[in-house]
């Protein structure tokens, strides 16, 4: 299995990366190669909509750059196992937990890429939310990559190229991914997980072909109706007030759905770095290695600050979901259902409310969306959408 398998529905851009892998290691074999110089490059961007898998892709391309074995991208060998397990120290992996990335976070970023690589081939810096820095810490990266040191890679992940200053953009390599087809994602799901096509292709459906959410859904049978739970939340209420209270009660019941599973990744991580230490469950670690803790701790503090606005980005994202099939249902287009288990309520939304209403309550959900990206209290996001939505939808 090579670090390319999971990339469903990207076959330029493996192409691409792969070809790019290829000439790296001629670079590391022979620096005076020019062919291979020009082949590859310091600095990337790689750019898609959610869900079509951008820090995947990065993190492959990260993988076949420090990979020793045959094939390039091998999947098999340390550096690109080390990389894929986000254990090898020469891959800097960044995952934003904030809602915009430090000028401060950046210098040490840039203070990393100065180092030779250690152990592995290339000293890799990846950014999967490149889009959150702003304009100065961007101009801090820039001059990072117009100078970077020979065996320094830069990685940015962002939702479209104008996320970033047009400078950064210019010294990049652009690789443009897509949505990957549901029925590519359902055949994936099917041969990692033992279920029926029926079940893999509803998975890949209600995830909107997210290949994480996908296998979300078919590990944990209480995904769908959890999910079932929110939108009912969203979709329930008849008068401004109603919609006031279960604004409440969607962020209190999305938070507590995620914080379970949060939860359990934390448990993960700790025992993760107590096997990695050599510390038994239960042993108090000893005071020198304290500080792997308080540092794990912090960045689990990081990362629940910004759960909740991720959580219930993924809500809006099946409000717009439920409101696309009733569009579908209105305009008798033949094309599947994405809402799992809503099959009345589709039905009830299409028939008693008109097209531009329809349009009009997808263009409040998105502009939630936009509003979450700001530090706008999610309460009053939340109480917007769903009093914008109630009118609307009543006709």
């Amino acid at each position: 299995m090579t670090v390319w398998d999971e990339l469903v529905g990207q076959s330029r851009a493996v192409e691409t990366l792969q070809a790019a892998a290829q000439h790296a290691r001629a670079i590391v074999e022979d620096p005076e190669s020019t062919e291979a110089s020009r082949a590859m490059t310091h600095s990337w961007l790689i750019t898609g909509p959610p869900g079509s898998g951008r820090s995947t892709v990065a993190r492959a391309f990260a993988a076949a750059l420090q990979c020793t074995g045959d094939p390039v991208g091998c999947g098999e060998c340390p550096g690109c196992k080390s990389t894929l397990a986000r254990s090898n120290g020469d891959v800097a992996d960044v995952v934003t937990t904030k809602v915009i990335i430090s000028i401060e976070e950046v210098r040490d970023l840039v203070y990393q890429s100065q180092s030779a690589p250690s152990r592995g081939r290339w000293r890799v810096i990846l950014i999967e939310d490149a889009d959150r820095m702003m304009e100065r810490a961007s101009n801090v990266l820039l001059k990072a990559i117009e100078e970077p040191p020979e065996r320094t890679v830069w990685l940015l992940c962002a939702p479209s190229p104008d996320d970033m200053i047009t400078t950064i953009r210019s010294r990049c390599r652009h690789v443009s991914l897509r949505i990957p087809p549901a029925g590519e994602v359902a055949e994936l799901l099917q041969r990692q997980f033992d279920v029926s096509p029926e079940k893999a292709a509803a998975a890949a459906q209600l995830a909107q072909s997210h290949i994480g959410r996908a296998k979300g859904l078919l590990s944990d049978d209480n995904k769908i109706r959890e999910y079932q739970e929110l939108m009912t939340l969203a979709l329930s209420a008849r008068s401004t007030g109603e919609a006031v209270l279960n604004a409440d009660k969607l962020i209190s019941r999305a938070t507590e759905i995620e914080s379970a599973q949060q939860e359990k990744d934390f448990e993960k991580a700790e025992a993760s770095l107590r096997r990695t230490l050599g510390i038994e469950e239960g042993e108090t670690p000893p005071s020198h290695m304290r500080h792997h803790f308080t540092r794990l701790k912090e960045e689990q503090k990081r990362q629940s600050t910004r759960m909740q606005r991720d959580a219930l980005d993924r809500v809006m994202l099946d409000l717009l979901a439920f409101y696309r099939d009733v569009l579908v249902r209105q305009l008798d287009a033949q094309v599947g259902q994405i809402s799992v288990g809503l099959d009345n309520a589709v039905q009830t939304y299409a028939t008693s409310t008109s097209t531009q209403q329809t349009l009009e309550s997808m263009k409040q959900i998105e502009l939630g969306r936009e509003r979450l990206q700001t530090n706008t209290n999610p309460l009053l996001i939340v109480e917007a959408m769903l009093t914008a939505l109630v009118p609307r939808r009543l006709g």
